[in-house]
């Protein structure tokens, strides 16, 4: 069984290093494409081809994290199928490779998957495409989030703060901030303009050039406001830098950890979290997909078909692979408006795949 089983690692391993590789190059082209459009335009820092090249390939992980469950599949399905067609799997299941262990074998092959696409997803894609977003942004401007900014809310003894950021520079100073203080009563009581903050090795912020406005309004009759001009000024705050980068960026290219910590940061707050918290079960969900794929692929051993019938079933494998993608992300935005369980919500593909996977297999497999 050593023997066969390192057959079937050698193939399979091989042809899906073959189909990810071409995934990623096509995806590098077109985002290389894309980015062709700021290099080298007017008003932009010096964004040049180099820096281009070097955005696009930072992007290459994040594309082989979403990549690697679909290339599974159709590598799996293109070894599969071909050893069927030349009767090597048949000579396989003479040398007592059965159904149930032929099963085990390309689980535990799909466990390796599950970690490279964890490890990817849960370390390298957030580092790469947060250091692409800072390259983008000391070329071609700061990182932000629409007109309106990012808004973080936060919760201090008896006062509210809401914290309004406009841009993030690629040194990761702020830029643009509007802090408003609220007091039990849900009165403003105070609001703080400046014009750049920094984050302080203690935790707060350090805001310079600032412009802070407070109302008094214990006594209607004598309400008033005092305005002051500050050079610099320190909010203590729970807030950090990664809170802050996390509401201007796009969650799925978060940490997993980064993602609860947030989502716990909400709550506490009494913000919505139902975006967050569908990604961060994604995040947990989507690697184990790699294990459906493995198992959906296992009963196109088990199948007869003469030459040239692979390319058929290997297209298959392509349209079964997009699908799941589709219905991944058609799940989580479904899920967010119709205010769906989060886990359920993100284990829905899985579990849909997963049942079609173990119909093929008793179907094909054990049945026939």
């Amino acid at each position: 069984m050593k023997t066969i089983r390192q057959l079937l690692y050698k193939e399979i391993l091989t042809s899906v290093a073959f189909v990810t590789l071409g995934f990623l190059a096509l995806f590098f082209f077109f985002d290389f494409v894309d980015e062709l459009r700021w290099v080298g335009k007017a008003g932009e820092n010096s964004y040049q081809l180099a820096q281009a090249v070097l955005v696009v390939g930072l992007m290459v992980p994040s594309h082989l994290y979403e990549l690697l469950p679909i290339t599974v599949l159709i590598g799996t399905i293109f070894v599969m199928a071909r050893l069927a067609q030349s009767s090597e799997y048949t000579i396989l299941r003479t040398s007592g490779l059965g159904p149930w262990r032929a099963l085990h074998t390309l689980l535990t092959l799909g466990l390796l998957f599950v970690l490279i696409t964890f490890s990817i997803g849960d370390y390298l894609a957030p580092l790469t495409d947060r250091t692409a977003q800072l390259v983008k942004a000391r070329f071609q401007g700061d990182i932000t989030i629409g007109q309106t900014g990012a808004w973080l809310k936060e919760k201090q003894n008896e006062h509210s703060f809401a914290a309004n950021v406009s841009a993030l520079t690629s040194s990761g100073q702020m830029q643009g901030i509007r802090i408003f203080e609220f007091g039990s009563n849900g009165l403003l009581v105070s609001l703080t303009h400046a014009a750049k903050a920094e984050f302080a090795d203690d935790g707060s912020w350090t805001l310079s050039n600032v412009e802070r406005s407070e109302f008094h309004t214990q006594a209607s009759d004598n309400a008033s406001v005092e305005r002051s001009h500050l050079a610099s000024y320190r909010w203590p705050t729970e807030i950090t830098a990664e809170m802050v980068s996390t509401a201007l960026l796009k969650p799925d290219r978060m940490a997993t950890l980064d993602l609860f910590q947030y989502i716990r940061h909400l709550n506490a707050n009494g913000q919505s979290a139902q975006r967050y918290e569908i990604e961060f079960w994604r995040k947990v969900f989507y690697p184990l997909s790699c294990l459906v794929m493995v198992v959906l692929a296992l009963p196109f051993a088990y199948l007869h078909f003469r030459a040239g019938g692979i390319t058929s079933y290997v297209f298959g494998g392509v349209m079964a692979g997009i699908s799941f993608f589709l219905l991944n992300n058609v799940f989580g935005y479904i899920g967010n408006l119709q205010n769906w369980q989060p886990w359920l919500t993100a284990a829905s593909p899985g579990i849909i795949y997963s049942m079609l996977s173990l119909a093929a297999f008793g179907w094909l497999v054990l049945r026939r």
